[in-house]
């Protein structure tokens, strides 16, 4: 069963990627495919396929990931000693629609718990998911306690000294806006000389500052940015009128606006998106390999994109499983 084990603290990631236009996959450094499977070689042997681990009935891809079927072929490429324990995959729950609880306050929920019951599918293995600090990740990885981690996690050049990543969706920010979208806000400049709630200190003040500075930088009137202590404020900015937006990662303003109490709709900001990676520690190459064989398979079998449809974010898909391709 998927169940917590520790206190969750959501900790930023950094927002060095926010503001670059996504490139080419490969352009970045990633390495496609058929690159990675040159070499590779599977441990072969026995392929019995392992009883699936049970899905919440609260995860919206759950008719998606019962349909999910192993691949023999790409189960030969599992250790021996993994087919035994299974993929043991870590994240951190608190970053709906990303990880969350369900109701029950045991199963965990999510993109990224989805994806990580798609892998396990495939490759034929169980699957246990702890939910783990988000800066305790990448240690659980280096010292052998994970074999995975999926938790909305940048792949980035620091990152990738001690970790893997199997690149799975690329997400940017978005704009929350009232119900209707009434100022017509579709890209950033249409927000010059407006006001703009933002966290303070947060990723959404380094941002508006940004889009800030390119409006004066056109001759035009900068953000009026009212800095809050907190999402909950900004949001309650917009809803009372005291803001025209407020800013936030993709994924998370598409929740947002999926809830009808809250009367705000999501513009995506184009051209900021970074590349979110499932990491794997340095020292397992191989087992990158496999998981990036078998998250390929999900994407041409179509599987992948259902995942992300069932959560309302399909625009955040890649076109192809590539390894290190962030920035």
């Amino acid at each position: 069963m998927l169940t917590r084990t520790t206190p969750i603290t959501r900790f930023v990631v950094g927002i060095a990627a926010a503001g670059l236009a996504l490139g080419g996959l490969t352009a970045c450094g990633g390495q496609s495919l058929a690159e990675a499977e040159e070499g590779s070689g599977g441990s072969g042997g026995n392929t019995s396929f392992a009883e699936p681990a049970p899905i919440s009935d609260e995860e919206l891809a759950k008719s998606v990931l019962e349909q999910i079927e192993p691949d023999e072929k790409l189960a030969a490429q599992v250790p021996e000693k993994m087919r035994k324990s299974g993929l043991r995959a870590t994240t951190s729950v608190g970053y709906p629609p990303m990880e969350e609880w369900a109701s029950n306050g045991t199963d965990i929920v999510g993109i990224d718990p989805a994806m990580a019951h798609a892998i396990s599918r495939k490759l034929g293995l169980n699957l246990s998911l702890e939910d783990q600090e988000f800066n305790a990740m990448i240690p659980g990885l280096i010292s052998g306690r994970f074999d995975v981690l999926l938790s909305s996690m940048t792949d980035n050049e620091e990152r990738r000294e001690t970790t893997t990543f199997v690149d799975y969706v690329q997400a940017g920010n978005a704009f929350l806006v009232a119900e209707g979208n009434p100022e017509k806000i579709k890209v950033p400049m249409d927000l010059c000389g407006k006001t703009i709630a933002v966290v303070e200190s947060g990723s959404s003040a380094l941002i508006a500052q940004d889009f800030s500075a390119a409006c004066e930088a056109d001759g035009k009137p900068g953000y009026e940015i009212l800095s809050l202590s907190g999402d909950g404020e900004a949001n309650l900015a917009v809803q009372s009128g005291r803001a025209v937006a407020t800013v936030t990662d993709f994924p998370v303003a598409v929740e947002r606006a999926k809830n009808p109490e809250t009367q705000m709709d999501a513009v995506r900001i184009d051209g900021d998106e970074s590349i979110w990676g499932i990491g794997v520690d340095n020292s397992q190459k191989e087992l990158a390999k496999t998981v990036q064989a078998a998250l390929q398979s999900l994407m041409d079998d179509g599987s992948y994109k259902k995942i992300l449809d069932a959560y309302g974010v399909g625009d955040m898909a890649l076109e192809k499983a590539t390894i290190n391709g962030g920035a």
